[in-house]
Parts: structure tokens; C-alpha cells; sequence
């Protein structure tokens, strides 16, 4: 198979996006994740703009890469100074890394109105660094700035600044579409004019600011590129660049372009790189995200239960990933067993058991509910729609107060619960930061005396979502909470006119899907 290289910008590139931030521990744990996957060269930073990219070389360099090559990052040497003087180009020497990737100018409307030198000291400015980099023995990309909209603008001088970076020594000439407004047919129209006349290694490197960045650098890869420079879940500055997560795997299953050791590895890359920047998963990303092989409508269901590849365009377990059934109000039986088989529940298709779920189901997504996130709930709808569900208490009554006073300067938030539990009475109250907290309180305390696990288990995440919102603020309100007893997560979901209602019918859901698994009903 061809083979195309991974050039990795997460670290540099991809921190230049809104909201993308990593320690030096962050940055060496992503490199070492990325290394182990398969990634070729990993761009650490640019060791002369922050301290923090200085450190990230220094650990760098204390590390034994398995598979990966570290680049350090910089540009060519300022106007009007020569190289060895120039500060800059000897801090990407100190970096000691195998691979130096310099950016240069490749526009005219650049090199003469935004650094101010002429065309011809822009030339020099591209060699001299190159040659300088080689002489010190290191492999050494160039990264031609803006060079597809140079191209369009002045064809004979944006091919004269590769021709001397390519003259001086450059491994690798890296054509970039830094402002991402080409399209697929300019990219491959101009790489295919690059590599006919410069007859050299050629990658691409492009933004998604049209949303073409990975469109385009596979436009260039079939045009000869032998690299594409991107980024993790496609962080970059403004939309991003070309997402590493969506074109490896195109390249490798849809093209058969050996790209790196163990593809399977890919989501687990891709949410761990979320994770250390504190980003939420994309969760329709493709191939990575939790939809991208999420079926909902019932033909597609029935279809992909006879034959996946009826409605999956390739096997999920290939990059990691999994299929998933919901269910909805657009669910068939086919849904239903689908989902109650994952759940452990055995039923037979054409049953009258599937049809009265399917129609709890679609009656309690008229009413606001939806069970795509709320698998414990859909579990627990299940059990009572058919008589197997053991309540865990007998609910009597719960109230919630929330009082504060401005006179003298405090609130509190009180919550009562009154219940019944193996044949106990209950009367609890207990305070918390908010009527949810105070409630969950009173409850654990109801219940603790005979569901000591209940210490285990804490809530994790809790979502609001107004239904109807042309209602204002008497709109319905539909409550997702998310609880773990430390080893798994379970979803639940309520749904209420009172905000109260809702979150504590999501909250008890939690407890008695806990409390049903552990029994093992």
C-alpha cells in the first residue's frame, strides 16, 4: 500500500484554537498517546513564541519515542540579519529534536506588506534558514504559508520560494491553505502542477474554514502528497484544521493508505485528547463520536439487524467504535428488541410484550421523554411495563423550601421526605445548596438504612432542558442525570411542568435502576 505519513499539530497548532489549552504534562501525555498510536512526526510547539512550549522540548527530550519523531516549530530568519544570529533559528537548534519545521512566506501581498522585505530577501531568508538547519543535521520541513492563495495570485514567484527552500536542502515541502478558502479541485489542480515541475516529496496542510479541510488534503494526496499535517478531533485556530480523527481513517479503510499501527485505537485517541483539554465530545464526529453509528428510525433498525452494512458504510469496530440502537418516538419493534437485548431482556418479535413497550415508549415521548441518553430509565420502563419492577420504597410524601433573607444575610435550601423502605417508616430532612441537593439528601438518608450501598453512588452530571420554551417559564421541563457507583455510569431522565418533579423522578430512577442490577432482576 502507498504510505502517507501523519504529521501531528495538536500540540501547536491545535492549541491555537478558542478555548484549547494544555500543561506541559498535558503536552507529553498527548504526545506518548499519540506515539503509541502510530503517528509518525508530532509537532511539539513553536520553543521560542512561551515558556511553556520550551519545557514541553526539555521533557521531550528525555522521553524514548517508539514510533513517533518530535518536530520543533519556527519561522525563517528575520529580514536584513544573518542566520547563525539570529536567536530564533539557534532556539529551535536548542530544542534538539530530529525534525524542524520552518514556516516561510510564500505571498507577495506577505512578504512586502506584512514583514516588509523585498521578494528576493524573502528568498534568501527561505534558503539561508533551511541550509543552516541542514547543516546541523536535521531533517527539515518547510511549510509554504498561504500558498494555495499565492499560487492563484502569482504562480511563477510562490513556486520560486519552494524551489529554494528545495534547493537548500528541505526533506519535505509543505503546501498550506492557511486562510481554508480553496476548494478540492484548486488544491489538486495546483499540488499536481507543484509536484510536475519541483519532482520532490510534497505534504499538504489545511484549515477548515469552508469546511473542506480534510476534502482538501485528500484532494492533495491524490494528487501525489505524501504527507497531511492535522490535528486531533481537528482543534485549530478560527473552525480548525484538517481533522486527523476523520481522514486517517478515510485514508486507511476507504483508500488503503497504510497510515498507522492499530486503527482500532482511534476513539479512544480521540476522546482522550477531549478529555485533557477539557472539551466535550463532538459526539456526531465522524467515525470517533458516539452517533456515527447510532440507528434511530425503525427501517433502519430492522435493515441493520439482517445486514449492518445496509445502512454502515464500514464496520464500527475497525476505529473502535460500536453500533448503538435508541429508541424514540420513531422506533419499530425492531428498536425495541434491539435495545431490550443489549438491556438483557429476551423477547419475541410480534409480541404482545414488544407492542405495549413500543407504545409506553412513543406515549412517554409525546410527553417530553427521551431515552437516547437514559438507558437506565428505558430499562426501568421496560420492568414496569411489564410487571417485573420491585420498587425500592413507597414514597408517602417529600417537600422542598428554599428560603432567604436579605435582612439578615442568608439562604438555605431545606428538602423532607417521608417513606417506606423493607417495611420501615422514614421521615428524614436534611439541607442542601439547591432544592436537587437537599432532596437527594433526604432520600439517601431515607434509605440508607437498608441500601447501604447508596454511599457508593453519586450523581456525576445533571442536564436541564426546557421542551417548549413558547411557554416561558411555565414550560416542561426535561431533567438527564447522569450517576456512578465509581466502575459504571448509568443515565435517567424525568420529565415535569415543575422543574422539582422532574429532577426527582430522574434522581429516584437512578436509585432503583442501582438498587434492581444489584438484586440482578
Amino acid at each position: 500500500m502507498k504510505k502517507v505519513t501523519i504529521y501531528d499539530t495538536t500540540l501547536r497548532d491545535g492549541t491555537q484554537g478558542t478555548g484549547i489549552s494544555f500543561s506541559v504534562l498535558d503536552k507529553i501525555r498527548v504526545a506518548r498517546k499519540l506515539d503509541e498510536f502510530g503517528v509518525d512526526f508530532i509537532e511539539g510547539g513553536w520553543p521560542g513564541s512561551n515558556p511553556r512550549d520550551a519545557a514541553f522540548f526539555a521533557e521531550a527530550s528525555k522521553v524514548v519515542w517508539k514510533n513517533a519523531r518530535v518536530a520543533a516549530f519556527g519561522s525563517t530568519r528575520r529580514g536584513g540579519i544573518a542566520v547563525e544570529a539570529d536567536a530564533q533559528v539557534r532556539i529551535l537548534l536548542d530544542a534538539q529534536t530530529p525534525v524542524v519545521t520552518i514556516v516561510g512566506k510564500t505571498w507577495l501581498l506577505h512578504v512586502t506588506e506584512v514583514l516588509g522585505v523585498s521578494a528576493e530577501e524573502n528568498l534568501s531568508m527561505i534558503a539561508d534558514t533551511v541550509a543552516h538547519l541542514k547543516s546541523h543535521r536535521r531533517e527539515v520541513f518547510y511549510d509554504a504559508e498561504h500558498f494555495f492563495d499565492s499560487y492563484k495570485d502569482d504562480p511563477d514567484y510562490s513556486l520560486k520560494t519552494l524551489r529554494s527552500a528545495r534547493s537548500a536542502g528541505a526533506d519535505l515541502l509543505v503546501l498550506c491553505d492557511t486562510n481554508g478558502g480553496s476548494l478540492p479541485g484548486e488544491i489538486h489542480r495546483i499540488t499536481t502542477d507543484v509536484i510536475r515541475q519541483l519532482q520532490c516529496p510534497v505534504g499538504i496542510h489545511t484549515h477548515n474554514d469552508c469546511g473542506l479541510g480534510v476534502a482538501n488534503a485528500l484532494a492533495a494526496i491524490e494528487a501525489g502528497a505524501c504527507q497531511v499535517q492535522g490535528t486531533i478531533n481537528g482543534y485549530g485556530e478560527r473552525v480548525g484544521n484538517c481533522n486527523l480523527t476523520t481522514i486517517i481513517p478515510t485514508l486507511q479503510v476507504k483508500m488503503g493508505v497504510s497510515c498507522v499501527t492499530d486503527l482500532t485505537a482511534l476513539r479512544e485517541v480521540s476522546r482522550f485528547v477531549d478529555e485533557l483539554a477539557n472539551v466535550p465530545h463532538d459526539i456526531r464526529a465522524p467515525y470517533v463520536g458516539e452517533a456515527a453509528f447510532t440507528h434511530k428510525g425503525g427501517l433502519h433498525v430492522h435493515a441493520v439487524q439482517k445486514i449492518a452494512r445496509s445502512y454502515e458504510h464500514m464496520d464500527p469496530r475497525l476505529v473502535g467504535n460500536s453500533q448503538t440502537i435508541l429508541v424514540s418516538d420513531m422506533s419499530g419493534q425492531s428498536n425495541i428488541l434491539a435495545k431490550a437485548g443489549e438491556l438483557g431482556f429476551h423477547l419475541e418479535k410480534g409480541s404482545a410484550e414488544v407492542s405495549l413497550i413500543l407504545k409506553t415508549v412513543k406515549e412517554s415521548e409525546s410527553q417530553g421523554y427521551e431515552f437516547e441518553a437514559a438507558d437506565a430509565s428505558f430499562d426501568l420502563l421496560i420492568r414496569r411495563t411489564l410487571g417485573r419492577h420491585e420498587p425500592l420504597f413507597r414514597l408517602q410524601e417529600y417537600h422542598c423550601s428554599y428560603r432567604q433573607s436579605a435582612r439578615h444575610g442568608f439562604a438555605t435550601c431545606e428538602a423532607t421526605v417521608k417513606l417506606e423502605a423493607a417495611g420501615e417508616a422514614q421521615y428524614t430532612v436534611d439541607l442542601g445548596d439547591g432544592p436537587v441537593n437537599a432532596l437527594d439528601a433526604a432520600l439517601r438518608k431515607a434509605l440508607a438504612p437498608s441500601c447501604a450501598w447508596i454511599a457508593d453512588v453519586r450523581l456525576s452530571d445533571y442536564k436541564v432542558r426546557i421542551i417548549d420554551g413558547g411557554r416561558g417559564t411555565a414550560a416542561r421541563t426535561r431533567v438527564l442525570i447522569v450517576s456512578t457507583d465509581g466502575h459504571t455510569s448509568w443515565g435517567t431522565v424525568g420529565v415535569s411542568d415543575n422543574i422539582i418533579e422532574a429532577s426527582w423522578l430522574a434522581l429516584v430512577d437512578s436509585y432503583e435502576f442501582h438498587a434492581a442490577r444489584r438484586r440482578g432482576a
